[in-house]
């Protein structure tokens, strides 16, 4: 069946002069974030700064449950810890506020939210259903170009897994999904399935390096991508809400783990 190559029409409203046609297209809201639900493209696990390496470090922290909630994150500590100067720690707690993992308070520093598994489990409960959207849209609407772009995309991916590269499947995952929000050609959607994936990312990122994930993820990959390409929406929504509760799952046991060892640990 020939793709269609154009985003949906909505008519006019009666009256209303129609806008003067723009000299160049506005980028989608996946395509300005680099289409990937965190902002990162293919090549983002390369060059990293220190800045970049202080944010990874807590993330980790957080997510294995060194740092529980509720705990106050002592800015010179880590600086000391880093080998820092307080600019690039307060750079980097800023972009993880930024993504909702934790709180910047007024007169008080940054904080390790009260975040409990289920809410985690009901933050990718949420993630699963605005994913699942993305896909059928896709398979409805994707133009000729999302189908080379889908395409090449899920290659990536691919090659990473080949190599058993971990940061590079992660970055070409990102940019998979992107894809998909992109061709879904919903900006309010994107946007909004973006936002979501931004608090989530470190736990995704966490998931990608456990033993056999990767192999896993291809298998569902290749199903959903299939489904958006035979334009079947149904089948799209369907593999993509699978992919993603099978995400939660594998989270929520990792985190429910690790958190009991970080406990442990800092006893």
């Amino acid at each position: 069946m020939q793709a269609k190559n154009h985003r949906p029409h909505y008519a006019a409203r009666p009256g209303r002069k129609s806008a003067a046609k723009p000299s160049a297209a506005k980028p989608s809201a996946a395509e300005a974030s680099g289409a990937t639900p965190n902002g990162a493209g293919p090549g983002a696990a390369s060059g990293k700064t220190l800045t970049d390496r202080i944010r990874q470090a807590v993330e980790h922290d957080i997510v294995s449950g060194r740092l529980v909630p509720g705990t106050k994150l002592d800015e010179d500590r880590l600086a000391s810890r880093h080998g820092a100067s307080r600019t690039p720690v307060r750079e980097a707690l800023q972009h993880l506020a930024s993504r909702g993992l934790i709180e910047l308070r007024p007169h008080a520093g940054a904080f390790v939210p009260e975040r409990s598994v289920v809410d985690l489990a009901e933050m990718f409960e949420a993630m699963s259903f605005l994913e699942a959207a993305c896909a059928a849209l896709a398979a409805r609407r994707h133009s000729a170009a999302d189908r080379n772009l889908l395409a090449a995309a899920h290659d990536a991916c691919a090659s990473a897994a080949k190599r058993d590269d971990p940061e590079a499947f992660y970055a070409a995952n990102a940019h998979f999904h992107g894809r998909i929000y992109a061709a879904a050609h919903n900006e309010y959607l994107a946007s909004q399935t973006i936002q979501l994936g931004k608090r989530l990312e470190a736990y995704r990122r966490e998931a990608t390096f456990h033993p056999g994930l990767m192999s896993q993820t291809m298998a569902e990959h290749e199903r959903i991508l299939k489904a958006i390409l035979a334009m079947d929406e149904t089948a799209a929504g369907t593999q993509m809400r699978g992919h993603l509760d099978t995400l939660r799952d594998d989270v929520v046991s990792m985190a429910t783990a690790m958190r009991g060892i970080g406990r442990e640990n800092a006893r």
